[in-house]
């Protein structure tokens, strides 16, 4: 009697991978807007950083679509794709960081010093100003911001585009 759980392969084919990285990139971003839309929770500096990570997530995916006649380009895109969800992880866990006051955050987001600027430099200053700073958690649930969401996301995305990449550069389709 075989106990031991199924693996991966047994229910993804390594040809649908992009198909969900570039779908599961989409649904973070639909998530960040009903945040932003549908809740009011205005984003931050480090939370655009964090969907231009998903943006190219997505390119990587429909990239890796596109070459699906040629596996290994196809996976190509795919681990470029995986990158990116790990790149997006690593700005989620500096955001993590900021909010949680372990280090400081970019200059964007906590604002530069105003000594030295003119009545119209300082008026510009103040109407291009972030709205949200990053070191204020907006929404937080189980102790979780969603800094720290988007980077277990963005992790468990990069390592399933990662195998998926594997997959497709090994020759494997199905």
């Amino acid at each position: 009697m075989n106990t031991r759980p199924p693996r991966a392969e047994s229910f993804i084919a390594p040809a649908h991978v992009p198909w969900l990285v570039a779908g599961l990139g989409l649904s973070a971003l639909c998530v960040a807007w009903l945040a932003q839309y549908g809740f009011g929770l205005a984003p931050c500096e480090l939370c655009l950083w964090q969907r231009y990570a998903h943006w190219a997530a997505i390119a990587g995916g429909i990239g890796a679509i596109a070459l699906a006649r040629h596996t290994r380009r196809s996976g190509l895109a795919l681990g470029l794709a995986a990158l990116a969800c790990l790149a997006g992880a690593a700005i989620s866990l500096f955001h993590v960081g900021v909010e949680q006051n372990w280090w400081e955050g970019t200059g964007a987001c906590v604002g530069a010093g105003i000594g030295g600027l003119s009545g119209a430099e300082l008026e510009a200053a103040i109407m291009n100003a972030p709205v949200t700073r990053c070191d204020e958690v907006a929404f937080e649930m189980f102790g979780i911001s969603m800094a720290g969401y988007n980077g277990l996301f963005s992790l468990a995305l990069a390592l399933f585009a990662a195998w998926g990449a594997k997959q497709l550069l090994a020759g494997r389709k199905r």
